[in-house]
This record gives C-alpha cells, structure tokens and sequence, in this order.
C-alpha cells in the first residue's frame, strides 16, 4: 500500500495542471475589470515608459569636478584704509576658484592692533565690572578678545567699567558701514567651469562650449539661449536667487547654484545640456534674527622697524557662493525593459484579483458565483461509485458559461 502511494505521488509530478475559468455574464464586474485593465496599461505606458523612462538603465555615481574664477575690480575710500584699489586677490577666499567661494562686500577694518593690555569692549557683557575682584587674572573674557589681568577700569565718575584684558590691542571696532564698501561687485563676472563624467556609460562632458574662439568666453554670458557659456554677474546670480544685490551685501548671505545634467544617452550627445537653478540657503526671512548674514574674520600681519608685530584685523561680510552639482544618465538596456513588463503583468493579475473579490464577494449574487467558481469534492463521499461515463471530446464543452439568473444584478 505504502509503495503504491508513493509511486502516485511521484507520477503526480509530472502532471500538469489549468485553471478553471469561469465567464460570469455580469456587464457592471466586466466593465469595472477593463476599466482596472486600462488603468493599469496607461499607468505602465504613460508613467513607468514614458515619464520614468522604465525601459533604461540609470547611472545616478555621477563625477563632477568645479572650477570657479572671478573677475573685477572696486575702489573704497575709508579713514582707516584711505583710497584702496580691491581686486580679484583681495576679495575673492579662497584664491584658488574652488566650488565654495567667497566675495567680500562690506568689511570693518580696525588698523595697528598689537599684543599690549587694554580695556575690554563695552559690549561684551563678561567684561562688565565694578571693582578689581569682578576680573580674576587669567580668566579668559566669555565672547571676548582675550585674557583678564585682574583690573577694573573705568572711566571719570563712572560706577561701572570694563575689565582689562591682555590681547591684540586695540579691540575690534564695533561700528559697520550703513552701505556696502563694495557694492561694485554686483557687476564681478565669475567663470565656473564643470566637467562631469557617468561612469557605467563612460560618458563626459562640459559646460563650456566646444570652440576655437579665445574671444568667445570674453564677450558671452550666461543666458537660456547661450547654455554653454559659463560667465555670470553676481548681479544676476543673487537676483535670479530672489535677492536684492545691495541688501544682500550689507550683511551677507549664501547663495547656491545648482548644475543638474540629465541626460538621455539614447539620444545624441548634444541633446544632454547643464541646467543651472539659483537659491538663496540662508535664512533670508529672519531679518531680524541675530544668526541672519555671513561674516568672518582675517588678518593681515608686519612687522616695524622695532621689530613689534602689528596686524590689521578685517571683519569680512560678503556672498558665499556654494557651487552643487547632480544629476543622472539614463540609455536602454533590455533587462529593466522586461522587468518593468513583468511588473505590468503582475499588475494585471492583481487587478482580475481585485474583480474577483468584487464578483465574489461584494455583489448581491455573490453566493451563485462562489458556488460555480469553487467545487467542493469529498473523496469519502465517492468510495465505491463509479466515474460517469465521459462524453466524446468534441462533445466536451470547451469553457463554462455561467448566466446571471433575471434577478441578479450589482
């Protein structure tokens, strides 16, 4: 008995087995299945082909490389400075045209400063003091320029004073110019040269236009009809960010310029063009916020005749310009073509499922489709009866209609 079993179960592997189709003659199910049909069909030809491009493979490992020169020149006539000619190494950090660089506009100078002992800046609130005891030696001013020697000194018939410090003497101005120093430099020009490759497709290219011309990148700029000319005005960039040049200058700020390739290398290669966008990152809205703005400081160093070191000290405000670069290349490849099919497919197999459950499930006549659909057979039951005799094939039915009983509706 047990052989024969397993003989059985043997053979049965190498049977083969359908389904069972049933056609239910219901217009509402019938029209709701190609309407899900259809709806699957142009989600998959309309989005997944056409929009996302399902039929390509993608290359998203894109390498970029930035190089950004800057060109102009600003006079300013201050008291501190006097009459000063600034040009592209005075205020242009850093030098070497990197894809993050910066462009002084405003400053405050304070000249001749050497390590001596001095009084604290009023407005530095650890230095505040009313007697020698509020400035412990050594302690380092909170926020401040330097270091306590232990005094409190203050002015004639005044209670309150400042605590003196050991720094670089005297302490940085406070004061800011009402106007930008270097508000000329909304007409600097700079270069900003990309090269990008995508790897897998072993595809490069630049945004500079292909020409023997020397004279071309010194007359051009950058405009919607000129794409590969890569010279833009400060002017413009910060405007196209939706700035104001002048206010910007006064406190400084961040601007971001994004180049964005996307390109379809099933097409030539003259059809994969940069696309440059501009943005403002710092938080322009908070204009009174005490974060709003960009500055830092620098110093420049000499030494006298007597040999004592001196350094003026620049409290630089200007426009960062953050140079960012993406993007993805896309060419057909055969693989996620049929993956994408499949995909399709399989979406349509779930869409007769969800028919299904509205036939059998969700519709008044429910109970008569679940009963010809599925056919419960019980092996005990049929011991001993033998099989009814089997038509002739071509008498066979070749499908199994079901008609909807005159009642039976949605």
């Amino acid at each position: 008995m047990g052989q024969v079993a397993w003989k059985g179960l043997f053979l049965s592997l190498f049977d083969y087995k359908t389904e069972k189709y049933v056609i239910a003659k219901n217009k509402k199910v019938g029209i709701l299945y190609r309407v899900v049909q259809l709806s699957i069909l142009a989600y998959l030809v309309g989005w997944v082909f056409v929009v996302k491009k399902g039929y390509q493979d993608t290359d998203t490992s894109l390498q970029s490389s930035v190089i950004t020169k800057l060109k102009g020149v600003a006079f300013t006539n201050t008291s501190e400075l006097g009459e000063r000619l600034w040009d592209v190494a005075d205020y242009v950090i850093p030098p070497q045209g990197e894809n993050v660089f910066f462009v002084m506009t405003n400053l405050i100078v304070t000249p001749n400063q050497r390590q001596a002992t001095c009084p604290e800046s009023v407005s530095i609130p650890d230095a505040l003091c009313y007697k020698d005891g509020d400035c412990l030696a050594g302690q380092a001013v909170v926020a401040g320029n330097g270091v306590k020697t232990g005094r409190c000194l203050k002015e004639r018939d005044s209670i309150r004073g400042t605590c003196e410090i050991l720094a670089w003497c005297p302490v940085e101005k406070r004061s800011k110019p009402k106007k930008p120093l270097l508000a000329s430099a909304e007409n600097f020009t700079v270069y900003i040269k990309n090269s990008i490759r995508f790897p897998k497709f072993k595809f490069s290219k630049m945004n500079v236009l292909a020409t023997d011309n020397e004279s071309y990148l010194k007359s051009c700029r950058y405009s919607t009809e000129h794409p590969y000319c890569p010279i833009f005005l400060l002017g413009n960039i910060v405007r196209w960010a939706g700035s104001d040049f002048h206010e910007m200058a006064l406190e400084g700020g961040v601007i971001g310029i994004q180049i964005e390739w996307n390109c379809d290398l099933d097409k030539a290669p003259s059809e994969c063009n940069p696309h440059y966008s501009f943005s403002r990152l710092d938080n322009k809205f908070a204009e009174k916020s005490i974060s709003s703005g960009y500055n830092f400081r620098f110093a420049k160093y000499y030494r006298d005749a007597e040999g004592v070191d001196y350094r003026t000290l620049f409290k630089a405000y200007g426009i960062r310009f953050d140079v960012m670069v993406n993007g993805k290349a896309g060419k057909f490849n055969i693989i996620p073509t049929v993956i994408n099919i499949g995909s399709g497919l399989a979406l349509m197999g779930a869409g007769a499922f969800f028919c299904d459950l509205v036939l059998l499930y969700l519709i008044k006549k429910s109970n008569f489709y679940r009963g010809k659909k599925y056919e419960e057979v019980n092996p005990e039951e049929d011991v001993g009866e033998e099989p009814p005799d089997e038509p002739p094939r071509e008498q066979r039915p070749s499908r199994l209609e079901v008609l909807v009983p005159p009642a039976a509706g949605f």
